[in-house]
């Protein structure tokens, strides 16, 4: 086991999944735990490494003298097409290869720890992705403390957990693909605890297979399992936007830690040199904030669907006519591989008809967008980073969910929060530019937004010292489990 020695600071290796959506929170809850007088040691994948020196430049993670990068081999081919990594070859290829790269590096930060004069400290801690808990089997060798971010919500988290249940009941796999269209994912599920009257499509989406070998209903329930062996579970939540979720896992679970919204914890760090480390996969535009700036409160609708989501060429042109139509003012981020296998092209008509009132980018500084005095809506994916950022800027939604947990998190913003609405069935231009009007000039909208202020303040509440129910959950993690000194096994 490894002592903490009086004079050096606690060592955190912080090491997200390899996607943007994981590394984003991942490196605001380092920054967090940096401002708390830890030694971060923050690993990326090789890969992601080369990515993000691409995009903010050659010296963007030479870190500072306490918070340093490392990088492990995600076991996949070399290849330098700069998109996300196919979801399920990495889950199965970090699964299967990523332990013993990771223990070589924890026992390399160790030597170097041992042998170094300055202030290098052995590592204390592991703060891992919730779904890379092959991490969970180093600490445990270290028997240090270990313990697991899922990014996702908690409502999607538990939802992931009865995956097995869905297993063993025979829920999933589907018999065959016409169960996705028949009616039989309009069954209502009952029985997952801090969860009220769930339909199946709104479980995340890896169920919709009819594969029984499919890599993800596979990987799912794996890694929930393992969560058990870990020291704690944190969550980017706050307690009373998912008080019911959260009551429950208090039965099935390691205690579980909701310290979210973290971009507004984050934002009281003052620390500049620690504000210029930044984790984009993709080079940012700040024009888009220029271009917001002169415009009127709540006037513009926020476009982007993520890091992962692709569509159709027939789907983006839908939506780009729905915007059109709307005749609202928009901010749309395209990133350069949204088209499925092809580039995302826009009709000129439509850039001529909109020129003046819309504004196309390849990515942006979202949280600033989100927080900006001129959006008025938010039509996203309902990626669990864009929803939480989404609540922190007291802005409503229109949801088309994607994969994974989009889907869930869509039924809460829209039935549980109040304040989503979701495109339904096949994209069509005249139901995007109906749903566009009404979010930003309806009697829907203005109840959307009204909820979406309400919620901003409890979340601001919950970030905000001495008492805000995420502030006081960040400093028990640290005290109840990462200076603890030794794992703790469940």
């Amino acid at each position: 086991m490894v002592s903490l020695s009086k004079t050096k600071k606690p060592h955190a290796v912080c090491i997200p999944y390899p996607a943007q959506g994981h590394i984003n929170p991942m490196l605001k809850l380092a920054k967090l735990l940096y401002s708390k007088g830890f030694y971060i040691t923050f690993v990326n994948t090789e890969y992601n490494h080369k990515r993000l020196l691409k995009s903010r430049g050659p010296n963007s993670l030479d870190g500072l003298p306490s918070f340093h990068f490392e990088t492990i081999p995600d076991g996949l081919p070399e290849t330098d097409v700069d998109v996300t990594q196919d979801v399920p070859s990495l889950c199965d290829s970090t699964t299967k290869t990523c332990l013993l790269p990771f223990k070589n590096l924890l026992s390399k930060l160790n030597d170097d720890a041992s042998k170094s004069s300055d202030d290098v400290p052995p590592v204390t801690c592991i703060v891992s992705d919730g779904v890379m808990s092959f991490t969970v089997d180093a600490a445990r060798e270290l028997g240090i403390p270990e313990v697991l971010f899922w990014t996702t919500s908690a409502c999607g988290f538990a939802c992931y957990v009865q995956y097995r249940r869905l297993l063993d009941t025979g829920i999933t796999p589907l018999q065959d693909s016409s169960y996705v269209t028949n009616g039989y994912l309009e069954n209502v599920i009952d029985w997952i605890p801090g969860i009220k009257n769930i339909r199946l499509r709104d479980i995340p989406s890896f169920i919709r297979t009819t594969d029984p070998d499919d890599i993800m209903l596979r990987f799912v329930p794996n890694e929930c399992e393992r969560a058990q062996k870990a020291s704690a579970i944190i969550l980017n939540t706050f307690d009373s936007l998912e008080h019911d979720v959260l009551e429950a896992f208090s039965s099935i679970l390691p205690p579980v830690y909701s310290i979210g919204p973290l971009n507004l914890l984050t934002n009281q760090v003052t620390d500049k040199d620690l504000k210029s480390i930044g984790s984009n996969l993709w080079k940012e535009e700040p024009e888009c904030l220029v271009w917001l700036d002169s415009k009127a409160p709540n006037s513009v609708v926020y476009v982007n669907f993520g890091s992962i989501t692709v569509m159709t060429n027939e789907q983006l042109i839908e939506f780009a006519w729905g915007l059109a139509n709307s005749k609202q003012e928009f901010l749309w981020v395209i990133r350069p591989d949204l088209v499925a296998g092809d580039t995302a092209v826009l009709p000129p008509e439509f850039v001529a008809e909109t020129k003046n009132r819309g504004l196309l980018a390849n990515w942006c500084p979202q949280e600033q967008v989100l927080s900006h005095p001129s959006i008025g809506g938010f039509l996203t994916h309902s990626g669990w980073n864009s929803t939480i950022e989404s609540v922190s800027g007291g802005v409503p939604m229109i949801c088309w969910p994607f994969f994974a947990e989009q889907q869930t998190n869509c039924r809460f913003s829209c039935t549980e929060w109040g304040m989503g609405m979701e495109i339904e069935g096949d994209v069509k231009r005249d139901g995007v530019e109906s749903l566009v009007r009404e979010l930003m000039e309806g009697d829907k909208g203005k109840e959307m937004k009204k909820k979406a202020v309400e919620w901003k303040k409890l979340a601001v509440e919950a970030t905000t010292g001495p008492h805000g129910s995420s502030y006081v959950n960040l400093d028990n993690l640290v005290h109840q489990v990462l200076l603890s000194g030794s794992a703790r096994g469940h």
